[in-house]
């Protein structure tokens, strides 16, 4: 199998094999023809024997060797749960992006470069000591020289050439999997790939963090319940972002929220509503709104900070997602699935019949169950699971709303025992529904669709009359695609390769044993000549050898 790496790469390329098959997975490169690759000894490791447990610790251990980029990789397939089974889960949620900080004038240095001045004419004040540190970037405190409390978000130096580099070599190994396994056909690893190295780029240019908190900013103007900060562009580039500092109590300090008098009721109203709000109105919702990220103004508004990781939920999505959840409500199977085909979900090999009983019978479950009985994180659970089990293909964005939604209810019930997330949100559902379909949208949709059919109207007799051109002069033709068969042929070639050896080292081992009995030089050459032939035999013996555990080991 032809492996396409650059050679400044193959260092770390062998460094990412060498981790992994070191923590138990080796087995993933053999199958991939990777193991040439490994150091010698690493190159006959066995799967290991461990249980799922077990393995989960050692891909979380293996993702914090290898670093910035796979920290952010297994935080993302910590949100996958219709990718990954619980245990998995569980243990990569535990990574934490926290390393030990850039020193000081490393930080004053990528100030000057990108802002052009020293960090004294940029800021009256800037705290030596990070507020926090990541592995992609650092945040200090600051005051501009006007007074105000700022932020100032400083990116590592190097880290996004480092970046691209392990991001490249995960598209490549992405492709492989793809190409040479059953996993990674069905869920289409390279375009999972591809879609976490477009959101980590996003996540390194600070200008696109900044244009998404200004986006938040005009969803949320004149709301008296939400803040947030707001960007000073002079001072923001692709590599430092400044925002105003919004101080205040963690959103789940709840001894904190009690001294300050505030209302936690209200407050867990609000922040489900903010939630709902930018997924179902908006469309653009905050993707990772852990409490680390909210804060409480002593005014009583909800602060969001860290715009880096964003959800987009499309009108078609939104609408189907609607759809969805009626069909689930009122026990419908079929439009169940249904919709999961519009959504994209049912691609491949699924058993329909198998999903159809198992849609039947989550449904049964909640079918007597009143709206305060049902909870959402519960409900988002067990469709994640249907996912993994059936192998669908979840959209990112759809896995991102349901995370965020199950935090939304986790932190809803933490400041407000009693709050029932299923009864609170249905309105807005029912609100967004009827918005969506009132006579005012029904009739722009209708003008639009009529404006779409007098365009195709006015263009078909142009089109028809270069569809037949083509017909007549024998352009026009199909292409037909076999998916799958790359794998079976690499299979064939590599047996035909093996049975190839066996026959050339099987005619070396009988064609030297003639030869050394034919061959029987007189005098002071039969000794040398005996250890020629002698040497050659062990080599063939060898070879003989070799291909025997290749053999096995493709099995």
């Amino acid at each position: 199998m032809a492996v396409r790496i650059g050679v400044r790469n193959l260092g770390r390329y062998r460094e990412i094999l060498a981790v992994f098959t070191r923590h138990g997975f080796g087995w993933l490169w053999a199958e991939l023809g990777l193991t040439g690759l490994l150091p010698l000894g690493q190159r006959w490791s066995r799967p290991t024997q461990d249980g799922a447990s077990a393995q989960a610790v050692h891909l979380r251990q293996a993702f914090e060797e290898l670093g910035a980029t796979f920290v952010k990789l297994g935080q993302v397939l910590s949100t996958r749960s219709d990718l990954l089974p619980p245990e998995y889960i569980a243990e990569l949620s535990k990574l934490q992006d926290a390393v030990p900080p850039v020193p000081y004038a490393q930080v004053v240095e990528v100030l000057q470069e990108e802002l052009g001045r020293e960090a004294q004419e940029l800021f009256a004040e800037l705290d030596p000591e990070p507020l926090a540190a990541a592995s992609i970037g650092q945040v200090h405190a600051a005051r501009l020289p006007n007074g105000e409390p700022v932020v100032v978000k400083v990116q590592r130096p190097g880290v996004a050439e480092a970046i691209e580099q392990d991001l490249a070599i995960l598209l490549d190994l992405a492709r492989l999997i793809t190409e040479h396994t059953g996993f990674g056909r069905d869920y289409d690893v390279l375009a999972l790939a591809q879609e976490f190295a477009f959101n980590l780029r996003c996540e390194l240019n600070y200008v696109r963090e900044g244009e998404n908190a200004e986006r938040f900013r005009r969803m949320f103007q004149g709301d008296p319940d939400v803040c947030i900060p707001r960007i000073h562009w002079p001072y923001t580039t692709e590599r430092v972002l400044v925002m105003q500092r919004v101080t205040g109590i963690k959103i789940t300090d709840l001894e904190g929220l009690a001294q300050a008098g505030l209302d936690r009721r209200r407050l867990a109203a609000n922040f489900v509503r903010l939630m709902l709000e930018e997924m179902f109105v908006h469309g653009f919702f905050h993707a990772d709104p852990h409490p680390g990220n909210l804060y409480v103004l002593e005014d009583g508004r909800i602060g969001l900070i860290d715009f880096g990781m964003i959800g987009r939920l499309d009108e078609s999505l939104q609408e189907g997602l609607s759809r969805l959840f009626l069909a689930v409500a009122k026990g419908h199977s079929d439009r169940v699935l249904d919709e999961m085909l519009f959504l994209g979900m049912l691609r491949g090999k699924v058993n329909s019949q198998a999903l159809r009983r198992d849609l039947d019978h989550m449904i049964a479950c909640y079918a007597h169950r009143s709206a305060q009985e049902i909870a959402a994180s519960n409900l988002f659970a067990e469709l994640m699971a249907l996912a993994r089990r059936h192998r669908l293909r979840m959209p990112a964005d759809l896995v991102l709303m349901a995370r965020a939604m199950a935090i939304s209810e986790g932190i809803g019930l933490q400041l407000d025992p009693d709050f029932q997330f299923v009864p609170f949100s249905t309105p807005y559902l029912e609100q967004y529904w009827l918005h969506r379909h009132s006579p005012l949208r029904v009739g722009e949709k209708v003008v639009d669709g009529m404006v779409e059919m007098t365009e195709f109207g006015l263009s078909f007799p142009r089109r028809f009359t270069r569809l037949v051109t083509l017909l007549e002069q024998g352009e026009l033709g199909g292409q037909i695609e076999l998916r799958g068969m790359e794998h079976t042929l690499d299979r064939v070639q590599r047996m035909v390769h093996q049975l190839s050896a066996s026959v050339l080292v099987g005619a070396l081992i009988v064609g030297l044993s003639q030869f050394m009995h034919m061959v029987a030089p007189e005098g002071f050459l039969q000794e040398y000549a005996g250890r020629f032939f002698g040497f050659l035999f062990v080599i063939a013996i060898v070879l003989g050898f070799w291909l025997l555990i290749s053999i096995v080991r493709s099995r």
